[in-house]
Formats: structure tokens, sequence, C-alpha cells
């Protein structure tokens, strides 16, 4: 026998307030939430670049030939130096004519493979997908060394090849760095991309295909405009890695007397740290963090210039 509780007792529980949750302010949670980020942002980004401009700001000195060595105000004088240093701004030169060729071309397979695993066309895109993000696992280090011997006389394989073409001459050494940045960082950008395509809603190609669309249209005229701002982004990404470009012109240095230890403003800045010469490197530092954001802020802002033009 079940009883049910008298009316007004129901309509008692039914109005008595019911025990409301905390509530977090939205401004301490923001706060909460982004600490982490700050703390390790300001730690290991900012410090790390105001530490560089205050030592690229300071001088050696001594009192005599063999007197004390003490780091006394030296304003610009350090860069002074920076600006005579023919080394260091050949090194921006081959770099900038490295990422005019190599940026492109790794950014256009990187758009053609993320068509290809998008396509339905495409049987395997597991296999595919796996092989041409595999590259990207490999580190910069190991693809060099790989890469190295691949296109040294004594060590390739490919013997006729290599003695009859030099890889690793002044001529081509740039280029055949190139090859090993573009098959290591292809399938990252691929990566960026194809997760582009995928947000893009199937609706939109549902129409295209009423319309009479085929493929190849469908990607020309929907799937490239669409992916713009990640093909935009990875194009900045890729400016700012070729002007750091270090570990693999470092590995080709043992295989190749062409590459000098100026060979990348990286490298330029490491071997002016290791004389010692803390100071010089830091001015070096400097200019080319300056360098490198004003080309990858230029590009982006030209960008969005020319997309809403």
């Amino acid at each position: 026998m079940t009883t049910t509780a008298p009316a007004p007792a129901r309509a008692e529980r039914a109005s008595a307030p019911r025990p409301r949750r905390p509530r977090v302010p939205f401004k301490s949670a923001i706060v909460v939430l982004l600490a982490p980020f700050a703390v390790l942002f300001v730690l290991f980004y900012v410090l790390p670049i105001v530490f560089a401009i205050v030592q690229s700001l300071l001088v050696v000195r001594r009192e005599g030939t063999f007197g004390k060595a003490e780091l006394v105000f030296g304003g610009l004088q350090q860069y002074a130096l920076v600006f005579q240093n023919e080394a260091f701004w050949a090194s921006m030169l081959r770099m900038l004519a490295f990422g005019v060729v190599q940026v492109p071309v790794m950014l256009g397979l990187a758009l053609i493979f993320a068509l290809l695993l998008d396509s339905p066309l495409l049987k395997g895109k597991r296999f595919f997908r796996l092989a041409f993000f595999v590259p990207y696992a490999v580190p910069g280090v190991i693809a060099a060394i790989m890469w190295g011997s691949l296109f040294s006389p004594n060590l390739s394989p490919f013997t006729a090849l290599t003695r009859n073409v030099d890889f690793l001459g002044a001529d081509l050494v740039l280029w055949s760095i190139a090859n090993v940045v573009t098959w290591v960082y292809v399938g990252y950008n691929m990566l960026i991309i194809y997760s582009s395509l995928l947000s893009i809603p199937s609706e939109i190609y549902e129409a295209a295909r009423l319309d009479g669309a085929g493929q190849f249209r469908i990607a020309w005229s929907i799937k490239i405009p669409l992916v713009r701002p990640a093909i935009v982004m990875t194009a900045i990404f890729s400016i700012i890695g070729t002007l750091q470009l270090l570990a693999e012109p470092q590995v080709f240095r043992s295989f190749s007397s062409a590459v000098t230890s100026t060979f990348t403003p990286n490298m330029t800045v490491y071997a002016t740290a290791s004389i010692p010469n803390a100071n010089l490197a830091a001015a070096f530092s400097v200019v080319l963090a300056v360098t490198t954001f004003v080309l990858s802020f230029g590009f982006m802002k030209w960008m969005q210039k020319k997309g809403n033009a």
C-alpha cells in the first residue's frame, strides 16, 4: 500500500529554495586557467628575450693588456659589429633564397597530399596518412645523417648518381639541405591543412555536386579558399623555421666542406657564442629575432590585405 504526501506538504517542498552551487567569478576562472601558460611564457620566452637584449648592450673592457675583464654598458657597439659582419648577412640572404624556393615547394606538396587524403577517390587513406606523417616523427638530426649519407659519394648506395652529381658541393648543398627539411616537414604541414579540410561542412560539397562540379573543381574553388587560413599559418611557421635553421646544416658540416660555421644565422650565433663572445652572440640573436618577426608579421599582413582586396 502506498501513501502520498498531502498536497500542502508537496507544495511546501516544491517552493523550498534549492541549495545553490558556489559560482566561481568569471575573471577568477580566466586567471586560474591562464596562469600556468603565463608563468611558463614569462619564464621561458619573455625573460630570455629581456636577458638577450641586456647582454647585447654590454661590452667587455680591460684595464691594460692583461687587466681584469669587466662588463660595462656599451650602448649599440655590439649592433654596429653585427651590421659590419658580412658573414652574418650572407647567411641571412642564403636563408632568404632557401625560403623563397623551399617553403612554396613544401607547402604545395603538403596541400596536394591533404587534398588527396580528403578526396573520396583515394583508397587506403589510413596507410597514406601514416606514410605522409612518418618522416616528421624522425628527429631532424637523424634525418640529416641519413640523407647526408645518401648524398655522400663514399657512403651512398647510389654511387652511380652521387659520383656524377655533387650534392654536397657549394652549388647544391643548400638544396640538399632543403630536400631534408622538405622531407621532414611536409607531413606536419599536411596534417594542419588536412585538419582544416575536415572542418568544412559536407553540405557545401553536396551543393557543389548538385551544381555539376567535379572533384577538381570542388578542390580548386571550395577547399583551397576555405583552408587558406591554415595555409597562411603553416607559411608563417615555415618562415620562422627557415631563419632558425640549425640542426640540418650543422650535421651536413661533417659531410661537406661547403657548409661553414656561418652557413646559417643560427650557426653564426652558435659559433660566436663558442668563441666565447656571448654579448655579440646576443646582438646577433636580437637582430635575427627582429628580422624573423618583421618577415612573418609582414607576410601575414600582406596575405590579409590580399584577402580583403
